[in-house]
């Protein structure tokens, strides 16, 4: 039974992840920042023995050897999936915006590391990058993107804006990735996963709305506001719902020809305007909380257009069918009800 190390278990993403490395099959070790971390998602996965489930605590992934211990397994491990990475825009002085880029990077590059030294069995990793890694501002819409485009954001302009650092931090971590590949020729191959905007189920421990995830969170801004509250701007103009990346990053682990490739993982385009709409049609009872008229005209797509998007690498290597807005926001919708 093929043998997994999950980083950032708790997480958003790497929580799906987990339930679809579980669900087909797969024995996983995740990482967690602390003990009750772990004992939270043992607790919430009875089901599974300790054969099939276990964790091991990394408190801080940039310290140096930080995965050193983790990647040592018995069974040993086959593959991994790097998971554990900062989604923030609160990275505001010089310091933060360093630590923020810090952490993508050295957190990246130190479990390859550790790998290389440590896990000689490993023969596939997956990373969760981002399509952050791949937009660039300064192309004209409607470009098309695909695998083959990067960010070409410099070290001056990450620390320009809490945003630009963190497009910065997933360029600048894929990049090191590949570069890590190419240089120190591991016995493993990388496959990098380049999502947009994630939305869908909340299935992670979760205190309260205000600590919802960073994409989620326009779902709470929309669900506490009124028709006159202007709808958030969407930004992103792409979307994928969370389950179908997670199964993305199984598929990659799981198909040969998914070796060293990126992939653009993404259902399509979509607005903020479009998910407030969905809002009022499935659930009539928050109807009178979504932004009308000119309040809603924030959260449109431009006129001038938005970003288009080539996804057809994912369906045709991996076998991606994409769900709809639709079904991520209801999925959104259903999962946090019961905390408004």
């Amino acid at each position: 039974m093929p043998r997994v190390l999950l980083t950032g278990g708790s997480g958003f993403i790497a929580a799906h992840v987990l339930e679809s490395l579980l669900s087909n099959g797969h024995s996983v070790v995740t990482t967690v920042r602390s003990e009750q971390k772990g004992q939270n998602i043992l607790e919430s996965h009875k089901q599974y023995g300790k054969d099939k489930l276990s964790f091991v605590v990394v408190e801080d992934i940039v310290k140096p050897r930080a995965f050193d211990a983790a990647v040592v397994s018995d069974p040993p491990f086959d593959a991994a999936i790097h998971c554990a990475s900062p989604y923030h825009f609160n990275a505001k002085t010089h310091d933060e915006i360093h630590h923020l880029i810090t952490t993508a990077v050295e957190g990246t590059t130190g479990i390859l590391k550790a790998i290389k030294a440590h896990a000689p069995s490993v023969k596939r990793v997956i990373i969760t990058s981002s399509y952050a890694a791949m937009v660039d501002y300064g192309k004209p819409l409607p470009h098309v993107y695909t695998e083959a485009d990067w960010n070409p954001i410099t070290q001056e302009q990450a620390y320009s804006s809490a945003p630009f650092a963190y497009l910065a931090s997933k360029t600048f971590a894929e990049k090191a990735a590949w570069a890590f590949v190419r240089d120190e020729r591991p016995n493993f191959t990388l496959t990098t996963m380049n999502p947009p905007m994630v939305y869908g189920p909340v299935i992670h421990s979760l205190s309260s709305l205000d600590s919802i995830n960073t994409s989620n969170a326009r779902f709470v801004s929309l669900l506490r506001g009124s028709p006159s509250t202007p709808c958030p701007p969407t930004v992103n103009y792409l979307f994928v719902d969370v389950r179908d990346l997670a199964l993305a990053h199984v598929l990659a682990l799981e198909k040969p020809e998914a070796a060293n490739q990126r992939f653009l993982v993404t259902a399509g385009n979509y607005s903020n305007a479009e998910i407030a709409q969905v809002i009022s049609e499935e659930y009539p009872e928050y109807k009178d909380r979504m932004p009308v008229g000119e309040a809603l005209k924030s959260g449109e797509r431009p006129a001038t257009g938005v970003n288009g998007y080539d996804n057809r690498k994912s369906i045709d290597v991996l076998g991606m069918q994409y769900r709809t807005l639709k079904e991520s926001v209801v999925g959104v919708i259903d999962s946090i009800q019961g905390m408004l």
